[in-house]
């Protein structure tokens, strides 16, 4: 059984997830620790509890959600995975940085790429991938059936959705990414975003005012 283990990280509060078993082992999904005092609660936190860092995935990489990507692989040789889409903005975090007031940041090239309905493994237990552009190219969230709950990066967030007006961003395509790949999802399923807190996908269909 995966346990989740969430951190709110740098000025645009991100929310950093660790998904980890039994084994110990442990997947840190978007790492948005952004100094050093952020650096050492992730670490610590891994360290404590005993557990080795196997993958790195980025939900999408728009600059606040990938600021501990060097970390992570300087300090667990890990790089990151993404979907293919979102490598030009991977590639230009150093300027997304210079542009929002962040320090220069930039990221080890990805370890390898996504693809929209792939599932992965976490010991014995499987992660599903779904391809949601809309916010950003790229993005995408993590289904774990098993353990009823979706990890939505920027996609949907309780009670609104991810900003469409950025580059490669698009309200409409963003709507039908949640519609078709989300909300078809059971309706008891807890949704983890990007930022804020966690809600279901009944409540979202039930009161979200832009679906």
């Amino acid at each position: 059984m995966i346990k989740l283990k969430e951190f709110t990280f740098n000025p645009f509060q991100v929310n950093t997830y660790l998904l980890y078993n039994e084994q110990k082992e442990c997947i840190i999904i978007d790492p948005a620790c952004s100094d050093k005092e952020e650096e050492n609660v992730l670490a610590t936190y891994i360290q404590d509890q005993e557990l080795k860092p196997v993958l790195l995935i980025n939900t999408h990489c728009h600059i606040d959600h990938i600021t501990g990507n060097q970390f992570i692989y300087n300090k667990w040789g890990l790089k990151p995975v993404i979907h293919r889409k979102g490598l030009p903005i991977l590639e230009s975090s150093s300027e997304q940085a210079l542009f929002l007031g962040f320090p220069a940041t930039k990221s080890p090239a990805p370890e390898r790429f996504l693809q929209d309905n792939e599932k992965f493994h976490l010991g014995n237990d499987s992660i599903e991938v779904h391809y949601t552009p809309g916010h950003a190219d790229g993005s995408i969230c993590l289904v774990l059936h098993n353990e009823r709950f979706i990890i939505s990066g920027d996609v949907l967030f309780a009670g609104s959705v991810g900003r469409a007006d950025l580059p490669t961003g698009d309200m409409a395509l963003l709507q039908k990414s949640i519609k078709e790949k989300l909300l078809t999802l059971p309706e008891d399923f807890t949704v983890y975003p990007g930022h804020g807190p966690s809600t279901t996908i009944n409540e979202e269909k039930a009161g979200n005012p832009y679906l």
